[in-house]
């Protein structure tokens, strides 16, 4: 079945089309779930929900555009919600703060290692950088998503670079004291 027919059938409340949808659409979702929760079990519930969301207003879903770009939205909407709800994020008035340049010579830094480092940041640095550096949401967009200014998104970004960097540094240094 073509994704153009699943849909059409989701939007009927076709029961066995939404588990369709669901399982070809889960596992990708699931990991944006990921990025944004801080356990696995709070992605499992933004899935739920995100997918619940999907399902109630895949009417309003009008065929432009991608659609799994647009569940994506949804689903890192409902996952953002808990965060507006207990407002982790840190309002400051600074938004010229300077962007920080991480310089790696020659060293390879794993994919697996540069998303741990991620991983560990605290927790509204880490929303903002996924938001912005990954997935090319705009300042104003994730203000919006956030219920924050623009100056904030700026800044936290900028705290959450500053903090990576100083994370790579760290670990590069280690590297070159165990390789001397």
């Amino acid at each position: 079945m073509s994704l153009e027919k699943l849909i059409h059938q989701c939007k009927k409340k076709d029961i066995k089309a939404q588990e369709k949808l669901y399982r070809m659409f889960s596992g990708k979702l699931f990991g944006l779930c990921l990025k944004y929760s801080n356990s696995y079990e709070q992605a499992e519930d933004s899935l739920q929900d995100g997918f619940i969301t999907i399902f109630n207003k895949i009417g309003q879903y009008k065929d432009k555009g991608s659609f799994e770009g647009w569940m994506k939205r949804i689903v890192i909407n409902t996952t953002l919600q808990h965060h507006r709800r207990n407002r982790y994020f840190e309002i400051i008035n600074d938004d010229l703060l300077e962007d920080p340049v991480i310089e790696v010579d020659n060293e390879d830094l794993s994919t697996d290692f540069l998303l741990k480092k991620i991983q560990e940041l605290p927790e509204r640095y880490r929303q903002i950088f996924n938001l912005y550096a990954l997935d090319g949401f705009s300042h104003k967009e994730i203000a919006e998503m956030l219920d924050i200014s623009v100056g904030s998104s700026k800044s936290n970004l900028a705290r959450a670079r500053n903090i990576l960097k100083k994370k790579i540094e760290n670990h590069l240094d280690g590297n070159k004291v165990q390789s001397q």
